[in-house]
């Protein structure tokens, strides 16, 4: 079975983005290339909610492109995202047209990546999106949380985790990378 990581930076005080959207605040070094270029090749499809898909839009993954994953798969890389092509799946209930080069899914989430996980393939990236990752935690479904925590507190904004329910967890790897921030990866305990 695929393993589903859920990963983004985030504030000492678990926030993604400040309460305007706001990510003056993320530190980019060699060390945090370094790590997102290893960890891209162990996977081959990402998984993204609306908010998400939006703000990576406007960061040069637009999908513009049209592009393969080289699988049959859509995907929405191109060549200035940093990211390879992988399969690309949009979460929403509000857009009604496929954006080119990614899946829409419009309707339950859990059940299409319950299917996704029992297909072949390399690892699952659930990128950024506190919401989507809710309701993927509340289904058993994220497998490991990866953060890279910076040494700032926002004090508002949106979220890294928004789940109900405790969910143990074991400690895989934490190092501290340029800028003072720590890299932490933890297995989610069933």
């Amino acid at each position: 079975m695929r393993t589903v990581t859920y990963g983004a930076a985030c504030s000492l005080d678990g926030f993604i983005a400040g309460s305007d959207g706001a990510l003056d605040w993320l530190h980019f070094s060699r060390d945090v290339e370094e790590v997102m270029g290893a960890y891209w090749s162990t996977v081959d499809a990402v998984l993204m909610g609306r908010k998400t898909w939006e703000f990576a839009a406007t960061q040069g993954m637009g999908g513009e492109s049209g592009g393969d994953s080289g699988q049959g798969k859509p995907s929405a890389s191109n060549d200035d995202s940093g990211i390879p092509a992988v399969a690309t799946y949009l979460f929403s209930r509000t857009l009604t047209e496929p954006q080119p080069g990614v899946e829409l899914v419009s309707s339950d989430a859990a059940g299409f990546v319950k299917h996704l996980k029992d297909q072949p393939g390399k690892g699952i990236c659930l990128m950024g999106g506190g919401e989507l990752a809710g309701s993927l935690f509340e289904a058993g479904l994220i497998d490991e949380i990866s953060l890279n925590v910076h040494p700032v507190l926002l004090g508002s904004g949106v979220p890294f985790f928004q789940q109900t329910r405790r969910i143990a967890l074991e400690l895989a790897e934490a190092r501290t990378i340029a800028g003072g921030c720590v890299l932490m990866t933890y297995r989610v305990r069933n």
